[in-house]
């Protein structure tokens, strides 16, 4: 397996300061991404977590999902980028404008 600090880092930079600290003794670490207006996300990564490839993979989708979610994009939008394997690129647009929508009784 790669290194899964590389994989994290190289994920979410260079749209994010990427800070990793160890955290407990059980070898969990805390991942904080930011950015110039401030703390983007903070995310508990556990040794199994981390150490896993499959659920780092989930982990790292899981944050990019969250990011997106809180700038604004649809889920329909971040629904078919990660399903391509572009969750990288949905960091880095902007959300599309949503249409109004009104459900008729």
């Amino acid at each position: 397996m790669d290194n899964p600090f590389q994989i994290i880092t190289d994920t979410f930079t260079p749209q994010y300061r990427v800070n990793l600290s160890i955290q407990r003794l059980d070898g969990s670490i805390m991942l904080t991404l930011s950015n110039e207006t401030g703390v983007v996300a903070k995310r508990m990564i556990s040794a199994e977590q981390r150490n896993d490839p499959q659920r780092l993979k989930r982990l790292v989708q899981s944050i990019q999902f969250g990011i997106a979610i809180e700038q604004g994009h649809s889920a329909m939008e971040i629904l078919a980028m990660m399903t391509d394997g572009d969750g990288h690129k949905l960091l880095q647009r902007p959300p599309t404008p949503s249409l109004p929508f009104s459900v008729g009784l």
